[in-house]
């Protein structure tokens, strides 16, 4: 018999909360998955509890509320770069947005609760449902897919399943190894199905683990910079040429590598101003070509870009960020908002930053192509999937100086993982204030700077694994599988209510 039935509903909209919060100890930096594990399990029992479907709704929305506004509590951080400017956004922004984002868990909630029915297949139903509304979450407005449940799994072996499934369906595996055994204890009985798809899960993970191919290496070295500049100081006249010359000493250090990489707006100036600054890169890099961050303008359009300087320090390639942070780089009807002071924080042009053509390659010598990724955009897996041919290995230059020092700074990194086992590619990343990493194909850093440190590394590039199940083919038939089990429930479920 579940005991929380006879609990007042306040309580279990508390404890669901609370269950929330404790789930997202699994996100880094913490990684205690096990607090996932549990958190989930303890969920499916309060959910059985409830009466109604508002009021499984209201239980789903908050624990999905406590979820976030712990896992994304870094939010804040940006607000307080400018304070006197935003700081008063901050609390608003953690609500809302993690309010916000509980609204597609609390809608897999109302639709999947059927008081009255089996335990175990209403605990089924909701994790199917809950897959499904986290796919809405990462491709609805945008998308935001941080916190994804997969995430929870970098580090372990359970991660090489998403070269397999990608995030989603192992966020959807976790889903289903966790609630219908939580509705199993909760009801004591009915135990085979999910042992089942626990036990499965488990044995999936142990084989094929053990099955993955052997990482080797390239003859190429790669140096990736890190001038630690706090956002802050970043702009700021009498720090900007401090940390110029931090990167320039760095770019010229003994001895040479085949590519240098500087993060993101590494450049304190814009593309059409900044032949002086490109032209010392060129001195300090000796012949070594260069990928590095800059703003750019091109008529009334500002674009957050990436351009590669061959051998000879000549540009020979652009790319301008394509996924722009909404209420970061551009806001909604932003030259509205300007009026009443509201810009994005890291312009102050009304509409903000304008968004690239789209995914695309570039060429990197005699390291092959690259796929550029700036910031925020590694949080996608589509714009990975997106790219119009497979590269040699994945580039992102990041800015985190922005997601301060607790956590985001480790959660950007960790989603940097996933995207290079999903994909079987070495991800190279360059981040101002830090974590700068190399990253192999199945998502082990090999080499790194510490977040708040000021230096350089120098590695070894990873070489390509073949190309991953989840590489060829998407997010889709995940998607449409989990469709299909959706629609079969839910039949189910109306023809039981009949």
């Amino acid at each position: 018999m579940n005991p929380s039935r006879g609990w007042p509903f306040w309580l279990r909209f508390v404890l669901s909360a609370l269950l929330g919060a404790l789930a997202a100890f699994g996100l880094a930096p913490f990684g205690i998955w096990a607090a996932t594990l549990v958190g989930l399990l303890l969920l499916a029992p309060l959910y059985l509890s409830t009466e109604t479907r508002g009021r499984a709704a209201w239980l789903g929305w908050a624990f999905a509320t406590g979820y976030f506004a712990h896992g994304l509590s870094w939010i804040i951080e940006p607000f307080f770069v400018d304070a006197e400017r935003h700081a008063w956004m901050a609390p608003f922004a953690l609500i809302f947005l993690a309010g916000g984002l509980a609204l597609f868990w609390a809608l897999a909630f109302w639709v999947a609760r059927r008081p009255g029915g089996g335990a175990v297949k209403q605990a089924v139903f909701l994790a199917v449902a809950l897959s499904l509304a986290e796919f809405a979450r990462g491709y609805v407005l945008t998308g935001f897919p941080w916190a994804g449940l997969a995430q929870v799994w970098v580090d372990t072996p359970v991660a090489q399943l998403l070269s397999l499934f990608g995030p989603y369906g192992l966020g959807a595996l976790t889903l289903l190894a966790t609630l219908p055994l939580g509705a199993a204890l909760a009801q004591r009985g009915g135990f085979a199905l999910p042992l089942g798809l626990t036990v499965g899960t488990a044995c999936l993970v142990l084989v094929y683990a053990a099955t993955r191919p052997t990482v080797t290496e390239t003859e190429h070295t790669v140096r990736l910079i890190q001038p630690n500049a706090p956002q802050h100081q970043k702009w700021d006249p009498d720090y900007a040429p401090l940390f110029f010359a931090r990167q320039i000493e760095f770019t010229a250090a003994q001895p040479r590598p085949d590519l240098i990489v500087w993060p993101e707006t590494s450049i304190p100036a814009w593309l059409g101003s900044a032949q002086p600054y490109l032209d010392a890169v060129t001195d300090a890099a000796q012949s070594v070509p260069v990928f590095l961050g800059i703003q750019r303008g091109d008529g009334p359009q500002i674009y957050n870009s990436m351009i590669y300087l061959d051998e000879q320090g000549q540009q020979q390639g652009l790319y301008d960020k394509h996924h722009l942070a909404p209420f970061g780089e551009y806001v909604p009807f932003g030259n509205l908002m300007a009026r009443f002071g509201i810009h994005g924080m890291a312009t102050t042009a009304g509409h903000g930053f304008s968004s690239g053509p789209g995914a695309a390659l570039m060429d990197a010598g005699k390291l092959g192509k690259a796929l550029p990724l700036i910031c925020y955009e590694a949080v996608f897996t589509q714009d990975v999937l997106s790219a119009p041919a497979r590269a040699d290995f994945l580039l992102q230059i990041t800015n985190d100086a922005w997601f301060g020092t607790r956590s985001g700074p480790y959660q950007h990194l960790a989603q940097a993982q996933m995207r290079a086992i999903e994909q079987g590619l070495p991800m190279m990343r360059s981040a101002n204030t830090g974590v700068s990493a190399v990253i192999d194909p199945l998502g082990r850093i090999t080499n790194a700077l510490a977040l708040g440190q000021a230096g350089f590394v120098d590695a070894q590039l990873p070489a390509p694994l073949a190309p991953t199940v989840y590489a060829r083919i998407g997010d889709f038939p995940v998607f449409f599988l989990l469709a299909v089990l959706f629609a079969l429930l839910w039949r189910n479920v109306r023809r039981e209510r009949a």
